[in-house]
């Protein structure tokens, strides 16, 4: 049973007051365990919404999420190992690219993703969009795939950190999520159980992401990055525009489509960019090669097939259609309405709000407002512009693919009223604004 009364934690927070660290530990497992209420904590999780919680209590908090469940150590795994984690944003499929790429490179990934949840994708389901493809890997057969074969992307298991998903729930249904201690002790929670030689975190900030301004992506890369280096991990954080989409895609299928083009060494583009910079961040961290070459060769494995052959390896070996590669379109699920996107007006893209583009994609069945909803892979939006291009009246956008004309034109319709077109040149938001963390001793 948990040890002194809960509600003087409760009361702590809920009145400015530092938590000491013991009885936050001890509510925290006790909650984990079922021994505190829902009300309980409820009322903690918005005292810390409200109030904050300083570095130590962010700490303690998280210490105690990783200590509520198993740990995945990967001492099994002989090559250097690397984990990525974004904080979520639209058109962002880096994973699908980034984990086969630094596999071919030599390095290890064992990749934990997450199910999309509102305008945001997820990995997990974008891959379950590939025939016969699981992601539930027990974390025997997930450790012994990375080591085989550099990569392997899966759910969570219930033992691994079990306090963050109830109190994440929790946070879901009091509207506390916003809060930048507990989105740094949930993400970093999941990443430092388990047992990577280097995190690569990606803290988006833009109309796409949760975190809408600089200043508030700035505050969690640093949080992460704090949390990381009082545990003693090697840590690099970056903070990422997501003023736009990242890539084309904003669907499940469409996500695989366009990381098959990618891996192929067809598509450019800033999806392109942000996998070749994270792989050669980590490979050059990893290895002690210069920055400079190691994005180099993380190009050159997607212009060479490496990548390609790496990510086929990975669909195979958890039991999706390999053929995915090849073809992916005559594989995976496909709409039965596909209509284009026309421009109903000329000028130079100056903003996109990104939120709506996902939420687009989102109503057309594309992702969930909530867990437990069902999605459909086939759906979603193409959208290629970038901020900064010019656009002419009547060009073809991109594409929306729908189960019916009406829901095809109604996207298409949002994406339109999404935009912000002006007259003369607009310079485009940079791949990366800041830097953070650092390499253990």
């Amino acid at each position: 049973m948990i040890d002194g009364d809960p509600r003087n934690v409760i009361a702590a927070k809920r009145d400015g007051l530092a938590v000491d660290p013991e009885e936050l530990r001890a509510f925290v497992l006790g909650y984990a365990r079922g021994e505190v209420a829902d009300q309980q904590a409820a009322a903690f999780v918005m005292a810390a919404y409200l109030n904050g919680l300083d570095d130590a209590e962010t700490l303690t908090l998280t210490r105690a999420m990783v200590d509520s469940g198993e740990t995945l150590p990967l001492e099994r795994i002989s090559r250097p190992k690397v984990d990525k984690h974004s904080t979520g944003g639209v058109a962002d499929g880096v994973t699908l690219v980034f984990a086969p790429l630094a596999a071919c490179l030599g390095l290890a990934v064992a990749k934990l993703s997450g199910r999309g949840l509102g305008h945001t994708g997820g990995t997990l389901d974008k891959l379950e969009s590939i025939p016969g493809l699981r992601t539930d890997l027990e974390p025997a057969a997930f450790e012994r795939q990375v080591e085989e074969i550099g990569c392997a992307v899966a759910g969570q298991t219930a033992d691994l950190v079990p306090a963050d998903g109830a109190l994440y729930a929790l946070r879901d249904a009091t509207a506390t999520v916003a809060s930048i201690p507990l989105i740094a002790a949930s993400v970093m929670s999941k990443k430092l159980a388990v047992g990577s030689d280097l995190i690569l975190l990606d803290v988006k900030a833009g109309s796409g992401a949760f975190m809408k301004t600089l200043e508030d992506a700035n505050a969690l890369a640093r949080a992460c990055a704090a949390l990381a280096r009082d545990w003693g991990r090697s840590t690099r954080v970056a903070v990422t525009d997501m003023s736009q989409p990242l890539g084309d895609a904003i669907g499940n299928a469409l996500d695989i489509v366009e990381a098959v083009e990618v891996l192929r060494g067809r598509m450019r583009g800033r999806l392109r960019d942000a996998a070749v910079m994270f792989a050669g961040e980590g490979l050059s961290r990893l290895t002690g090669i210069g920055m400079g070459e190691g994005r180099a060769a993380a190009a050159s494995a997607l212009d060479d097939g490496r990548a390609l052959e790496a990510f086929r390896a990975m669909v195979a070996a958890q039991g999706g259609d390999p053929r995915v590669v090849d073809d992916a379109e005559s594989v995976l699920p496909r709409a039965p309405v596909r209509r284009p996107i026309l421009a109903d007006a000329a000028g130079t893209l100056a903003i996109v709000d990104a939120e709506a583009l996902g939420r687009a994609s989102g109503d057309l069945g594309a992702a969930r407002g909530r867990k437990a909803d069902p999605i459909d892979p086939a759906v979603g939006i193409v959208f290629r512009p970038k901020i900064g291009d010019a656009i002419e009246a009547g060009q073809v956008l991109g594409e929306v693919h729908a189960r019916t004309e009406d829901e095809a034109e109604g996207a298409a319709a949002s994406v339109r009223s999404a935009l912000t077109l002006v007259e003369g040149e607009v310079e485009p938001p940079p791949l990366v604004y800041d830097w953070q963390g650092q390499m253990r001793p």
